[in-house]
């Protein structure tokens, strides 16, 4: 039921989008309305959260270390896996970003005969989420030709790399298949992993359907039904110059293709999607390991009064005197 869910809400927000153009005419509402309040929810969600993230006191180095601490000169230590120094956190942030550094070193365990326990790489997941993540970020950039003229010099850059394997008319983009590849992939392991079914939760396999419905509706879109595609750059110029227009070579399709990534907007800031901003703002990971080199103090310690061992004996060295208590000053 965790995953029927998802699965029905998502063919349902597709369908509303579709049949809410092509029986009910609302084309204004979601070729206009919808989309700018996904881009508002959008973006204060995002800004609210990175704002309640940054607020959060962090008053210690807590970095998540997996190397050898910077101590003594004749011990070597490991200025990427335990950082002490902001080029060394630079570095690797920019691997744990890029590269998700930290999911390849993920390990699974497993029971074998015997009984023994095996660990191994879990490169699949690795590759899975590499796969996923850069080939959605290309897709984004390349949309970015759909809301810009001239187009910038990069979006065709993009454009051309990802179209090499041209087979035909309209070209066809590595991405596209890489994509919904990747996805596929991560939800099977999802469904048929019996440790990852008994925790997932209806948050979990909902991102993924959507994502998934994004992708095919898109392919879809592109490869099978031919959108056309001029039309569609000048709904997206008319909305970005807030001119909304909604031509009518424009297939009722595309707007529930629309309303499945308005979808994904609104619902981006209040998900674990937002991994995406926390991951900068991670005291485990963007933090020097410097514990040994400089004294921290917690800033929000209030003062407090105390009494040291020095004022206690002045006040009781005559008791502790009869009490046969050694007192530092006679």
């Amino acid at each position: 039921m965790n995953a029927l869910i998802p699965l029905i809400a998502v063919i349902v927000l597709f369908l509303v989008g579709w049949l809410g153009t092509d029986q009910a005419g609302l084309y204004v509402l979601f070729g206009a309305a919808i989309p700018y309040i996904a881009i508002v929810v959008f973006f204060c969600g995002l800004v609210y959260r990175v704002v309640r993230w940054a607020a959060s006191p962090v008053p210690f180095r807590i970095p998540t270390t997996c190397g050898q601490q910077k101590s003594l000169d004749w011990i070597r230590p490991n200025p990427v896996d335990n950082p002490y120094t902001l080029f060394g956190v630079l570095v690797r942030m920019a691997l744990e970003i890029l590269f998700f550094r930290s999911l390849l070193r993920n390990t699974k365990t497993e029971l074998k005969s015997g009984p023994r326990v095996v660990y191994s790489s879990n490169i699949w997941l690795w590759l899975g989420a590499m796969a996923f993540h850069w080939s959605f970020l290309v897709i984004l950039i390349r949309h970015m030709r759909f809301f810009t003229e001239p187009v910038p010099f990069f979006v065709t850059f993009l454009h051309q790399a990802d179209g090499f394997f041209q087979v035909g008319v309209p070209i066809f983009y590595a991405t596209s298949f890489i994509l919904l590849a990747a996805l596929s992939y991560l939800l099977l392991r999802r469904l048929f992993s019996p440790q990852l079914r008994y925790i997932s939760l209806v948050n979990d396999y909902f991102p993924l359907f959507l994502l998934i419905g994004i992708g095919l509706s898109g392919f879809w879109l592109r490869y099978i039904t031919k959108t056309d595609i001029v039309a569609v750059k000048e709904l997206a110029l008319g909305l970005v110059s807030f001119t909304p227009t909604f031509p009518e070579s424009v297939s009722p399709l595309f707007y529930g293709h629309l309303f499945l990534v308005c979808t994904l907007f609104i619902y981006f800031p209040f998900s674990k999607l937002m991994h995406m901003a926390g991951v900068f703002l991670s005291p485990t990971r963007n933090l020097a390991n410097n514990n040994r080199m400089v004294r921290h103090i917690n800033p929000w310690n209030y003062p407090v009064k105390v009494h040291t061992y020095e004022e206690y004996e002045d006040d009781f060295r005559e008791k502790m005197k009869k009490a046969g208590i050694v007192v530092e000053k006679e």
